[in-house]
């Protein structure tokens, strides 16, 4: 009996190590599997920055390597937001810069030359494969290893994930979704084990996503409501209790250190939460603690004090929490998260964070785009997350259900949607595939013998049952003969007693389990080639995504025809052109979408950019484009505007050109300059730009700028984007000239007309006076209007 028990105990060991072994390749394919999937942008096109926001990255990561980390956290930069500039080091979010840097530092230390933009386009890619460990480390919390790798496999794949983590995309979400994933892991391990260390590491984790990103509200909202959730359902604890009280205090502290956040973590509405959820929990510690040492009489005399004393705090608390948010127009909260409270407010009240196409809510293609089949899998998760309900699983169903909602106000937050797919999915899946190789495993013995030998044995649970409620019978009567033999205590005879009656009842409950979980052996062959099919699919999906779809870099755009590939690099064009072309000092204005690219390609000063921060300047450039030309040079004038860059797309057909995005401008300038009003550049209501345009419309200097000379191109003017003629063929500018335009016309730039160049010649300057005059001179001497009028 001994020799069977060790002999089982060591066959136990070895499948485990060997377990173990495995599971590490797997992980260590599926961080290889999720850094390979994302390379597709580097082999199909070059090693190069994507997108917009990437540019300005790269820029601050080069002043970075540059010149130190005290430099870039004082650098003020000339170069943005002219004449305002902008102080780099306390506007942004300085996570991905600095791990970026450190991760240059270290391979230039062990003499990997490596360039600071090659580290830069590969640092989502290295960190696409610790966010997919991480999956791993956090599926395995709620729902064992299975889930775990089944989740991470998942993610590694995941398009929603890819579009924003492929080689090139330097944005803060490729580091920012690690972060918010291991945070995740980090609360509920320490909500497993009660473990202070990994508390601390938990609030350590939550400090770099919230250097990282500004979703880091995300989880500062998410975590106070689970921890809600389990106090209102009665599970709470001393292990609820060390996961979340040194994370709101070390987090928070934290989190004031980053000079973007500041008094933001303890002011704003979107840390209330957390600070109400702490005060709640204490609360119910001090109920629990006093119900310990106090008697049943006692302790209702001490719940009435309690109550009263909670109750004066808590008004206390409200009343200055309403005293905070009184003095605030939106009640404390930003403009983003209103918008994601209220999906209108921002088409209402703020139309710069409308006219941000991620900020739209999703169609419902995008879903089966961005996590196809996880999108059928996820119920599936949720009803395995209650059989049966842990802590940790109901945190992944919290998970799940906010982020669903919130991925449906702001397309963007599908990128906080995919991991939660992905987990709850690797729960389902694995889940599936237990009870169907369960069933086989059980059902496979009474299909191979012949039906001679198993005519007895007609029930499948029959077969199976023996073999599972032998051992326990076995090994429950080893350990009471060893306890007799040790003479036990009473105790001793007490936890005896339980287990025999424990073993008593076991086998009955297992019948049970064993009866549900079971299926026919056919069902579950089929059922599981039809998961591997759907696996399959998944599979294809996610390669032609990361190859097709998402791997394009925005500055190089790409078209297939009949007559082969056709590659557009007109914005590079154009910013080397300016480059080489103007003046070092330079101020050139553009839609707020091209600044951080003009600055860190052309190395030229702009007049806004992607950052946004200042709503009236957006809207000053947004008035000069809306304007009648003369009005719109003063303004450019007023801003020392040397040139004006836009644009456009009519001749190949590019959608995202200036001509789409100018109601846009319309509205922001409309927002602060009365005098822009939108209904003036439509008819009857639609926008349009042929002969039924509206004269505001047709003479505004975004429409002259953008179809200047464009009948030249084929005698019509006819614009493949809105796929009509142009109403106005034959502009002719007068306070402008074209100074450059790219091959396909995608870019163009025009220059402002010096002052003298607009008097029509009725008298004559002598040249010392000409040389002499200034802009305001050039009027006469008469006193110059205010161009926003």
């Amino acid at each position: 009996m001994v020799s069977a028990s060790e002999e089982t105990t060591k066959g136990s060991t070895l499948r485990n190590a060997f377990g173990g072994v495995l599971g590490f390749f797997i992980l260590l394919l599926i961080g290889i599997l999720a850094f390979s999937i994302r390379l597709f942008s580097v082999i199909k096109y070059e090693s190069v920055i994507h997108e917009f926001d990437p540019y300005f990255n790269y820029r601050v990561t080069q002043f970075l390597t540059k010149n130190g980390i005290y430099d870039f956290w004082n650098w003020f930069d000339d170069r943005t937001w002219y004449p305002l500039g902008r102080v780099i080091g306390g506007t942004v979010y300085p996570g991905l810069t600095l791990t970026a840097g450190t991760l240059w530092w270290f391979l230039n230390s062990l003499n990997i030359p490596l360039s600071v933009e090659t580290v830069c386009v590969f640092t989502a890619p290295i960190f696409s494969a610790f966010a997919a460990w991480a999956t791993y480390l956090l599926t395995k919390e709620v729902k064992g290893i299975g889930a775990g790798i089944t989740a991470a496999g998942l993610l590694a794949m995941v398009p929603s994930y890819i579009s924003r983590s492929v080689a090139g995309s330097y944005d803060n979400e490729a580091v920012a979704i690690f972060a918010l994933i291991f945070t995740f892991y980090l609360y509920l391990k320490t909500l497993n084990t009660g473990s202070l260390f990994y508390a601390t590491l938990n609030a350590l984790s939550y400090f770099y996503m919230v250097c990282s990103w500004g979703g880091y509200t995300f989880i500062i909202n998410l975590i106070p409501m689970h921890v809600l959730l389990c106090i209102v359902t009665g599970r709470y604890s001393s292990r609820l209790y060390i996961a979340y009280a040194p994370l709101v205090v070390l987090g928070t502290l934290l989190a004031a250190l980053v000079p973007v956040v500041g008094f933001n973590a303890v002011m704003t509405s979107e840390h209330f939460a957390s600070f109400l959820v702490f005060i709640i929990i204490h609360v119910v510690a001090l109920v629990y603690y006093i119900k310990g040492i106090l008697s049943p009489k006692m302790f209702k005399v001490a719940m009435t004090l309690v109550v009263t004393i909670g109750l004066a705090v808590f008004c206390a608390f409200i009343a200055v929490l309403v005293a905070l948010v009184a003095s605030s127009p939106t009640k404390g909260w930003s403009g983003r998260s209103l918008s994601l409270l209220d999906p209108t407010y921002a088409s209402k009240y703020i139309p710069i964070i409308a006219s941000v196409s991620e900020h739209q809510p999703p169609t419902w293609p995008s879903y089966f785009m961005d996590i196809n089949v996880l999108a059928f899998l996820v119920p599936a998760g949720i009803i395995a997350c209650f059989l049966p309900l842990s802590d940790a699983s109901s945190f992944a169903v919290l998970y799940i259900v906010t982020s669903a909602y919130f991925s449906g106000v702001m397309v963007r937050l599908m990128l906080v949607l995919a991991p939660a797919a992905c987990i709850l999915s690797g729960i389902a899946l694995s889940e599936a595939f237990d009870v169907f190789t369960r069933s086989i495993k059980f059902q496979l013995p009474k299909a191979l013998r012949t039906t001679d030998s198993s005519a007895g044995d007609t029930n499948p649970e029959s077969a199976a049952l023996p073999n599972d409620v032998k051992p326990e019978k076995h090994s429950s009567s080893d350990k009471t003969e060893d306890n007799l033999k040790e003479r036990p205590s009473k105790k001793n005879r007490k936890k005896e007693k339980e287990i025999i009656e424990k073993v008593a009842v076991k086998p009955k409950h297992e019948k049970k389990k064993k009866k549900l979980l079971v299926l026919p052996l056919e069902a579950s062959v089929v059922a599981i080639l039809l998961l591997i099919i759907l696996g399959g699919f998944y599979v294809v999906h996610c390669v032609w995504a990361a190859a097709e779809a998402y791997s394009a870099p925005s500055i190089v755009l790409t078209s297939h025809s009949h007559d082969g590939l056709h590659v557009f690099d007109d914005f590079r064009e154009a910013y080397a052109w300016l480059r080489h072309n103007t003046e070092v000092d330079d101020k050139v204005a553009s839609w707020w979408d091209y600044g951080y690219q003009t600055t860190a390609m052309a190395n030229r000063t702009v007049i806004v950019d992607n950052n946004t921060w200042n709503n009236t300047h957006i809207a000053t450039v947004g008035t000069a484009m809306s304007s009648p030309e003369k009005q719109a040079w003063e303004i450019f004038d007023s801003l020392d505007v040397k040139y004006v860059l836009v644009v456009f797309g009519g001749l190949v057909g590019y959608p995202s050109d200036d001509i789409n995005k100018f109601l846009w401008m319309v509205r922001i300038g409309g927002g602060v300059f009365p005098h822009i009003k939108e209904p003036d550049y439509l008819r009857d209501g639609q926008y349009r730009i042929d002969s039924q345009a509206t004269p505001t419309m047709l003479n505004c200097l975004m429409y002259k700028l953008s179809y200047y000379r464009f009948v030249e191109t084929d005698g019509k003017g006819f614009d493949r984007v809105r796929r009509t003629e142009i109403g106005r063929k034959y502009i002719k500018l007068t306070h402008f000239e074209e100074v450059f335009t790219t091959h396909h016309w995608m870019v163009r730039i025009y220059k402002l007309k010096p002052p003298k160049n607009r008097i029509k010649g009725k008298s004559k300057k002598s040249k010392s006076s000409s040389k002499g005059n200034t802009g305001g001179s050039s009027r006469g001497g008469t006193a110059k209007r205010s161009p926003w009028h």
